[in-house]
C-alpha cells in the first residue's frame, strides 16, 4: 500500500516557473517509476514526464527542454520543475508510481491532483 501527495500548484503568469513536489509513504517497489501526468479541461490525461529508481527520465515531445523532472530516492519524492510556461501547460497535474512486475509497468498509485494555471 502505497500513498502519493502532491503539493506546488498554483496560479503563474506566462513566461514563469512552477514547481511541483510529490512525496510517496508506504511500500515501494525495487523498479518502480514516478512521474507527473496532466489532463486538461476537455482532454485526456497525458503523460508529462517520469523517472525511475535508476535515473532514467521520459519526457513528452512538448514539454522537452522546458521541464526538468528529478527525484529523491532516500526520501521517496519527485519533482517537476516546470519553467516558461504557458497558456497550454494549464492542467491539473497528478502524480503517478508504477512498479515493474512480471514483465510489464504497472500502476501503484496517484496523487490528489493539483491545478496548475497559466494565465495573464
Amino acid at each position: 500500500q502505497v500513498q502519493l501527495v502532491e503539493s506546488g500548484g498554483g496560479l503563474v503568469q506566462p513566461g514563469g516557473s512552477l514547481r511541483l513536489s510529490c512525496a510517496a509513504s508506504g511500500s515501494i517497489f525495487s523498479i518502480n517509476a514516478m512521474g507527473w501526468y496532466r489532463q486538461a479541461s476537455g482532454k485526456q490525461r497525458e503523460l508529462v514526464a517520469d523517472i525511475t529508481n535508476g535515473g532514467s527520465t521520459n519526457y513528452a515531445d512538448s514539454v522537452k527542454g522546458q521541464f526538468i523532472i528529478t527525484r529523491d530516492n532516500v526520501k521517496n519524492t519527485v519533482s517537476l520543475q516546470m519553467n516558461n510556461l504557458k497558456p497550454e501547460d494549464t492542467a491539473v497535474y497528478y502524480c503517478n508510481l508504477s512498479s515493474y512486475k512480471l514483465g510489464r509497468w504497472r500502476s501503484d498509485a496517484w496523487g490528489q491532483g493539483t491545478q496548475v494555471t497559466v494565465s495573464s
